[in-house]
């Protein structure tokens, strides 16, 4: 458990419309995650819609492109060195394309948090609901997790089970989904941000209480 005694200080990682940047954003800004402070907005993609919603929320853009550096670790290093330089405490990927790589784990560790359209375990990857209807489930959800070496698979925070019904395609189940994702990251980001968080092994517990 990590007790914290100031504001968290979020950078928010993102590669595309920024549906879950701008509720994190909402979400801080009226009140509800009152110890979340998103301070950056870190994007690989030029062109994409977040940054738009960036702009109009007024929250400083670090865009980076990875195809611009000569290594995997020599963009991490980049990416680093202005998390350093806003005092970032956590990181939050909504929607972000990339896979974190050794060094930002590190240096981040059980501070990077991940939202997935699933529950995890179950359908991992790209395509989760298209995934599950293909399976024949009959519950998905949401799944938040802190981010480990691989893929979907550190210890969850929060899930949210969402019901897959008769005659859904992959973008109806996606649209109730993603309504989930929003107040399952801010979930998350509270108990998180209000040191509430007992990890045993992979297994978190969450206290009740704030630990302040």
């Amino acid at each position: 458990m990590t007790v914290l005694s100031d504001s968290v200080r979020l950078a928010i990682f993102a590669s595309g419309s920024g549906t879950n940047f701008e509720a994190i954003v909402q979400s801080s800004r009226q009140g509800r995650i009152p110890r979340v402070t998103p301070v950056l907005l870190v994007c690989d993609r030029p062109g994409a819609g977040v940054l738009e919603r960036a702009k109009k929320l007024e929250i400083p853009v670090l865009l980076a492109v990875p195809s611009r550096f000569p290594s995997k670790n020599d963009y991490e290093k980049s990416v680093l060195e202005s998390l350093k330089d806003q005092e970032v405490h956590s990181i939050a990927l909504a929607g972000y394309m990339r896979l974190i790589g050794p060094l930002l784990i590190n240096a981040y560790p059980n501070r990077i948090l991940n939202i997935h359209p699933s529950l995890l375990p179950a359908f991992p990857g790209l395509h989760a609901q298209r995934q599950a209807l293909n399976y024949g489930v009959k519950v998905s959800g949401v799944t938040v997790h802190y981010v480990d070496i691989e893929m979907d698979h550190g210890p969850i925070i929060v899930q949210r089970a969402v019901p897959v019904l008769d005659g859904d395609t992959e973008e109806s189940l996606s649209s109730r989904i993603r309504e989930a994702e929003h107040a399952a990251y801010e979930e998350a980001l509270r108990i998180h941000s209000e040191g509430r968080v007992h990890l045993v092994g992979r297994t978190i517990f969450v206290s009740k209480d704030n630990q302040t």
